[in-house]
């Protein structure tokens, strides 16, 4: 036998309607309910206020309130009460709208009888439970959720400043290792045979190694922390300011550039600049043993997603090896071959990401590389009409 008594509050305006409810709960012997009612909202919320109550019966139509505006007071006072709406009418449109809202059930006062309305109670109070349940779950699940991502995130913060402090602290000793092997091969060349010469020169070429490995560091440390400061900018007009900046790299070699006419797009100017430097340095470095670079920069839809393409005709890469491209100092070529640390594919995914976008590559042994990425705001679409560019040796 149940001993818990279900304390059910009643607001209805109506005497008749409400003797009816009252005879329609007290033939269910079954059922223990304790049934309080109130002729006005204002009446059933002082009520509500008192505690202890489980369901309630809410009619629509009071002498201080009316219709959804009734069921909005009630709910927002009724926390953890099954509510269980009355009506004088079917109304699906109102009821879902109810329901939707918070309301547990929607009982036509012309459906009421013992049966129906405990059946319809009991089973409120069971759905409030249960929401309550997983609202409670929720709530727990988003703490730990936060928590966990603000672990993460301190940790991360540390790590990157780990990173920035010993890159910065690796500086100081280097500056040393250069400066006294130089002073070694200025002033005291003649005191070192042939060896001990290429021995210093190794010492000096592996201090230049390291600042270049300490800047690359740096600048994917920075773009992990910088906030991305987005404005429209002309993305042909980015790449014809690289281009520019890259002609020493250029200047005794013959290369066709093909540009296509590219969008606008919304980014962050500076790591975008970042973004294409790496890709065009990376083109330019991987044609030099092509008596004819070619290398081509232009926008496709690729799956339906407008898509900035970057090509050449270079050495190319075994794509069995693709899942290391973007990792930090994996490299497909022998150091000796193309110099590089690894670093900066790396610093691109980053920023791409950074930008809600995706970025991977395709390309076979001998046959060139081509880089496709997206970013994830909209760009604007132009027709892609490709002009040719050479760079005579």
């Amino acid at each position: 036998m149940n001993h818990h008594r279900i304390k059910v509050l009643l607001i209805e305006d109506n005497p008749t309607d409400a003797r009816l409810i009252q005879e329609s709960l007290s033939e269910a012997s079954d059922d223990p309910f304790d049934l309080e009612t109130a002729d006005t909202l204002a009446g059933g919320l002082q009520r509500l206020s008192a505690g202890g109550v489980d369901a309630m019966l809410l009619d629509l139509a009071l002498p201080d309130s009316f219709g959804q505006e009734t069921f909005v007071r009630a709910k927002a006072q009724a926390l953890g009460v099954a509510i269980i709406v009355l009506t004088g009418m079917h109304d699906d449109t109102l009821a879902l709208k109810l329901v939707q809202g918070g309301a547990q059930d929607f009982v036509a006062k012309v459906d009421v009888s013992g049966n129906n309305l405990t059946r319809a109670i009991l089973y409120a109070i069971e759905r409030e439970r249960l929401e309550q349940e997983f609202r409670k779950l929720n709530e727990e699940l988003e703490k730990r959720i936060w928590d966990r991502t603000s672990e993460l995130e301190a940790a991360n913060r540390e790590l990157e400043a780990f990173s920035y402090s010993v890159s910065h602290d690796l500086r100081a000793p280097l500056t040393h290792l250069h400066g006294f092997s130089s002073l070694l091969l200025d002033n005291h060349a003649s005191q070192l045979d042939e060896q001990g010469q290429r021995y210093v020169r190794k010492i000096k070429d592996g201090v230049l190694r390291m600042s270049s490995l300490i800047d690359d560091l740096l600048t994917l440390a920075k773009v992990s922390r910088q906030e991305l400061r987005r404005c429209e900018i002309s993305l042909n007009s980015l790449v014809e300011e690289v281009m520019k900046d890259l002609e020493s790299e250029t200047s005794e070699r013959e290369i066709r550039w093909l540009v296509g006419s590219l969008p606008m797009i919304e980014c962050d100017r500076g790591l975008m600049r970042q973004v294409l430097v790496n890709l065009l340095s990376n083109a330019i470095k991987y044609t030099r043993k092509r008596e004819h670079a070619v290398i081509e920069i232009r926008e496709d839809v690729i799956d339906g997603k407008k898509t900035i393409v970057v090509k050449d005709n270079g050495v190319g890469f075994d794509m069995k090896f693709a899942d290391k491209l973007f990792a930090p100092f994996q490299r497909l070529h022998r150091e000796k071959d193309f110099e590089g640390t690894g670093i900066g594919l790396a610093t691109v995914q980053r920023i791409i990401h950074k930008h809600s976008g995706r970025i991977w590559a395709d390309s076979q042994p001998g046959l060139g590389a081509t880089f496709y990425f997206t970013l994830g705001s909209e760009i604007t679409n132009q027709s892609t009409k490709l002009t040719a560019q050479v760079v005579p040796a």
